[in-house]
């Protein structure tokens, strides 16, 4: 193990990271946290690790990873994070210690160009759009000089666009060392980097994906690592749940339908039996998704079977995709292509079965693990997207099986997050993954919240449930917007929420007016930091993971506390789990998971030593509930206030208004 006096000296004002980074400044927490994740590495144990915002836990953990001299992967939040991590920050580490580490940046494989499936693709010519054919032949010209096949290198292409999954394969699709093209596939070439390199960077969706291989008997994705340190953790439990889970979408039978009706013509085009059933099945999956309606949204699978015309249009979809795995079974043996498809009929065949059941005996299998799906133990449900459906089971709890993965990779597990903690308390985050027995230390922020920001709640508005709130906080929002000219971010916990008040600030404002969804999230963040006194609206995708440093972001409103709706099936399934095992579903998992969601939306205020700003929470229920208290306790201490005056002498004369209030003392001013 590195001595602490040494990675003392490499944080510090001396040490190499000063000398080489740009505006490094040592932080005593951030040295402390190395101090325990090198600890952790050498003793191969577990530790949650909370550091608030600007401990700059990423070089914490690097240092002590890429001095140890172990192998060890690293699972970020979302696949930005994981390119700024691989291509910025790991470099900058690295330099600065002038150690010989090898690194990997591995993704999941939808991430990487198949040269197998572009193929397939050209040759079928049935593009739906002028469009996709345009972005088609960028793909192919960029495909004559990438290295990598990453298809986050072609921008010219929208990440979102539909020509991507035409152009990648999935675990459905790859025809593995059958495929024509494996001598040259790019995933491939990812994963055996991955074996060979001491530092591999991947994702949580990446991470669980490896587990759920090794569940079912295919060897494993991910080397074997000496550690693991799970950046975003206060994500897992969430990802956790869908690959511990059955799903099936309507894209994959989608895919299956072109895929078989390709293959058919290429290796055996005898009559048009077989495409004109891969037509039908491409039908009855858009039927099925308009049986729902148009709009989107997630419900219980139970009320959906209680419409007659969403069970007629699944029962439509079965004898499709029964009828199209039919004609598949005698051609399997005509060539690798349409085996494939074969096989994937039926594995979504029977997954559709399945997901489509009105009840599930307790001894069905799950078909990733083997394990009972009882209704008791999962949550049933259905969400519907833009042009597509997927059908899931979730499982209720997830602590064991991820206990039991983390027991069949031994060595080191770090946990990180600027929100891990309710308080001073991880029993939530812990308990829901199973880390009872984990090593806990909290690092608080830095930076001087008591000076730099100032907190206001706002009088006189009404219950969240009233229908004129949100017109009510916008006009609680004016006076501050005026105030910090612009500069700001009001943060929603709803969608419908969000659409109400760009209607309200349409051509009411004085500053520029940013909405989410009418942009993709990075081109709306770059806009918000080139004009500088912009006004963005935006829900759950900006309460984390956005980094808007300076004065261009100096004012966050927030509209509600964040407690996930009571309608969503997977949150009331869960509820009425825990009620009837005696707990209390409230106290125990909803304030939490609210708690830890608020830390995340005020995180983006304050990120850097010079930053200052105001911090508006709306919601009355923070001071008139008990329950707030909660979330008080887990807030940085800042200067509050309920007068909007204070709002703009904070903004015209640079000062915070009186010194911070007791917490104790503030609660009884509000009364």
């Amino acid at each position: 193990m590195m001595d602490s006096s040494d990675l003392a000296w490499t944080l510090g004002p001396d040490g190499p990271l000063a000398a080489k980074v740009p505006g490094f400044a040592p932080r005593e927490a951030q040295q402390a946290m190395a101090e325990a994740v090198a600890e952790t590495l050498a003793r191969g144990t577990a530790l949650i690790a909370e550091a608030g915002t600007g401990t700059g836990k990423t070089f914490a953990y690097l240092v002590p990873a890429l001095l140890s001299g172990r192998k060890v992967v690293i699972s970020t939040g979302t696949k930005n994070l994981q390119d700024q991590l691989f291509h910025k920050d790991l470099p900058v580490v690295r330099e600065a210690l002038g150690v010989p580490v090898s690194a990997a940046l591995l993704k999941g494989r939808a991430n990487y160009l198949c040269l197998h499936r572009l193929a397939l693709t050209e040759s079928e010519g049935r593009l739906p759009t002028r469009n996709a054919v345009d972005e088609l032949r960028r793909v192919r010209e960029w495909s004559g000089r990438t290295q990598r096949g990453d298809i986050a290198e072609l921008s010219d292409v929208a990440e979102d666009s539909a020509i991507w999954p035409r152009v990648t394969s999935t675990a459905d699709n790859c025809l593995g060392q059958e495929c024509p093209a494996f001598s040259d596939c790019y995933l491939m070439k990812a994963r055996r980097a991955a074996q060979e390199a001491d530092v591999v960077v991947i994702n949580h969706h990446l991470l669980f994906a490896d587990m759920a291989l090794r569940d079912e008997g295919f060897g494993e994705l991910l080397p074997k690592a000496d550690g693991v340190i799970v950046d975003e953790a206060h994500q897992l439990a969430e990802v956790a749940g869908q690959f511990f889970g059955v799903s099936l979408s309507g894209n994959q039978i989608l895919e299956l339908a072109r895929d078989a009706a390709t293959e058919y013509q290429r290796e055996c085009a005898e009559d048009a039996a077989l495409p004109a059933l891969s037509d039908a099945l491409q039908k009855a999956v858009r039927d099925a998704r308009l049986a729902f309606g148009t709009e989107t949204r997630r419900a219980a699978w139970r009320e959906a079977l209680a419409r007659r015309d969403v069970v007629a249009a699944f029962d439509t979809l079965h004898g499709a995709l029964e009828a199209l795995v039919e004609a598949l079974e005698p051609l399997a043996q005509r060539g690798k292509g349409l085996e494939n498809c074969a096989r994937r009929g039926a594995e979504l065949l029977e997954r559709l079965e399945l997901l489509r059941a009105q009840q599930f005996p307790e001894d069905a299998g799950d078909e990733t693990k083997g394990e009972a799906v009882g209704e008791s133990e999962h949550i049933h449900w259905f969400e519907t997207h833009k042009r597509s459906f997927t059908l899931h089971l979730t499982p209720l709890d997830i602590a064991d099986r991820f206990r039991s993965r983390m027991m069949d990779a031994p060595g080191a597990w770090v946990f990180t997050s600027a929100t891990l903690a309710v308080g001073e308390d991880f029993g939530h985050f812990a308990g829901a993954l199973g880390l009872e027995e984990a090593a806990t230390r909290r690092w608080d922020s830095p930076f001087d919240f008591a000076h730099q920001a100032l907190f206001f709640v706002p009088r006189g508005l009404p219950a969240p449930n009233a229908p004129d709130y949100t017109a009510q906080v916008v006009e609680t929002a004016r006076p501050v917007l005026a105030a910090s000219g612009g500069r700001a971010f009001l943060l929603f916990t709803s969608h419908r929420a969000l659409r109400e008040a760009a209607g309200l600030l349409a051509d009411t404002l004085d500053y520029p007016l940013l909405v989410q969804g009418d942009a993709p999230r990075d081109t709306l963040l770059a806009r918000f930091r080139k004009l500088g006194n912009a006004v963005l609206l935006g829900t759950s995708s900006f309460w984390e993971g956005v980094d808007v440093r300076g004065e261009a972001l100096s004012c966050v409103i927030i509209d509600k506390l964040p407690f996930a709706s009571p309608g969503d099936p997977v949150l009331q399934a869960r509820i009425d789990a825990m009620r009837r095992r005696g707990g209390n579903p409230f106290m125990d998992y909803q304030l939490p998971n609210a708690v830890i969601a608020l830390k995340q939306g005020v995180g983006r205020l304050i990120r850097d030593v010079n930053d200052r700003g105001v911090l508006v929470i709306c919601d009355p229920r923070l001071l008139g509930k008990p329950y707030g208290r909660v979330f008080l306790a887990s807030l940085p201490p800042m200067a509050r206030t309920r007068d909007v005056s204070d709002v703009s002498r904070f903004f015209e004369s640079g000062e915070t208004p009186p010194p911070r209030q007791t917490r104790a003392a503030a609660l009884r001013a509000s009364e």
